[in-house]
């Protein structure tokens, strides 16, 4: 069972979990309405895969028989700058989300929430390769600068990721 505390705290990573899906859902839009069809499939993969966390920490909840308590998603920016803006307000997002992580799991740790624990573990672990994905291509297209060709190439990379990213658990 879980604590009210706890309860609470992972209600609340939800909802980020879910406002992360749409923070990134806009910022496809954006490059999509840009022609960087490449940075758009990214930023799809990348909703799709907070989509699939929020869902995690959702099954965890009331496979533990929790109350599952969905709040309102803040709207994102309407407008959003260059592509090296974009991955920076990214990086920032998910620095924000890993510090978020971290009280989680030191709230499972002084609760001796051991299954929270484990479920927090995954996502502390998930959160190194973020950044660390995000922050990568951050320094790829500081490196590019204004090259336009430079940043086409990177664009037509990122196309690469595969789609559907992290699928979501599914119901019982």
């Amino acid at each position: 069972m879980l604590s009210e505390r706890m309860q609470r705290a992972l209600n609340e990573q939800i909802n980020r979990e879910l406002f992360s899906s749409y923070i990134y859902l806009a910022m496809a839009t954006h490059f999509e309405e840009k022609s960087l069809d490449g940075f758009a499939q990214w930023m799809y993969g990348q909703s799709q895969e907070e989509y699939g966390h929020a869902m995690r920490i959702l099954r965890h909840v009331l496979e533990r028989g929790g109350h599952v308590e969905l709040g309102a998603i803040e709207a994102p920016p309407a407008e959003f700058g260059s592509p090296l803006e974009i991955f920076r307000q990214a990086l920032d997002h998910e620095r924000k989300i890993t510090g978020h992580i971290h009280d989680i799991y030191r709230l499972a740790v002084e609760e001796r929430d051991y299954a929270a624990q484990s479920l927090m573990e995954w996502f502390v672990n998930e959160q190194v390769e973020e950044e660390d994905t995000v922050g990568r291509i951050v320094d790829q297209l500081d490196l590019a600068g204004d090259d336009r060709a430079a940043i086409l190439l990177l664009d037509k990379e990122l196309g690469q990721r595969p789609q559907g990213g992290e699928s979501a658990p599914s119901a019982p």
